[in-house]
């Protein structure tokens, strides 16, 4: 269960509220209620007070600490720390957790392979040149797919109930569903799973090719553009990105 990150301010907030309410109708002097009063109604009156504040403090503590929000508002991914910050949401999940440490780890990864391939293509070609600018945006655009299939895991995320599958993983085996109902259920969960596991593949796949990109550039031998764009790792990514940029479309 993922806790709610504001909950704990949002709950001394209201405790505080309620305990100033009681001290300002149970005191002495001030509206005249009281336990152990006068009268039998001052006595209830207090005594219900009580009651209720403790109800409304058990029911915030649930609602402001453990229960989920019907609307999450949505962060805007725009830096490589918020695709971070949102991974590490459910790293403390058990049935995720281990899909998500791979994904954080596939962050840092680019972004050393990146900056490798970057001092490389610095020290061959000059940063005006056309060979570098097109090693760069290569670089950059295969990059961006990357955090795109992160992104697309986080949007999977986002709507998998955690709790609802471990107690479902839990009662399965207990005879309480049929068996055509645990199958469907089994499916919608893979789904997601396979999913993740994709996206997690094709990310591989990505920081493979820079690994042989990073290769095919220290046996270059020659400047030449013409022998450097035509490096077979550079014609595979340039593949990838027109498909990538036509599946989008």
């Amino acid at each position: 269960m993922i806790l709610n990150s504001t909950g704990p301010v949002k709950l001394l907030g209201m405790i505080a509220g309620v305990v100033i309410l009681n001290i300002a109708v149970l005191s002495p002097g001030l509206l005249g209620v009281s336990i152990g009063g006068v009268s039998a109604l001052e006595t209830a009156t207090g005594i219900t007070l009580l009651f209720v504040s403790l109800l409304i403090v058990i029911y915030g503590s649930y609602s402001l600490l453990f229960k989920p929000s019907a609307v999450r508002a949505v962060i805007p991914l725009a830096t490589r720390e918020d695709y971070i910050t949102e991974l590490n949401r459910y790293r403390n999940v058990k049935v995720l957790r281990e899909d998500v440490t791979v994904a954080l780890d596939q962050l840092e990864r680019i972004e050393k392979k990146k900056n490798t391939l970057l001092s490389v293509l610095s020290g061959r070609f000059d940063r005006t040149e056309l060979t570098y600018r097109k090693f760069n945006t290569v670089i950059q655009e295969v990059e961006k797919l990357l955090y795109l299939n992160i992104r697309s895991i986080l949007g999977k995320l986002s709507v998998f109930d955690a709790a609802e599958y471990s107690q479902f993983t839990g009662r399965m085996n207990s005879g309480r569903f049929s068996s055509s109902l645990v199958q469907q259920k089994n499916e919608l969960y893979n789904e997601y799973f396979a999913h993740v596991k994709g996206c997690l593949g094709a990310n591989e796949e990505i920081l493979l090719k820079l690994d042989q990109l990073l290769l095919e550039l220290s046996q270059l031998g020659s400047t030449d553009v013409e022998t450097a764009l035509e490096m077979p790792c550079m014609q595979e990514l340039n593949a990838l990105i027109g498909q990538t940029k036509l599946y989008q479309q």
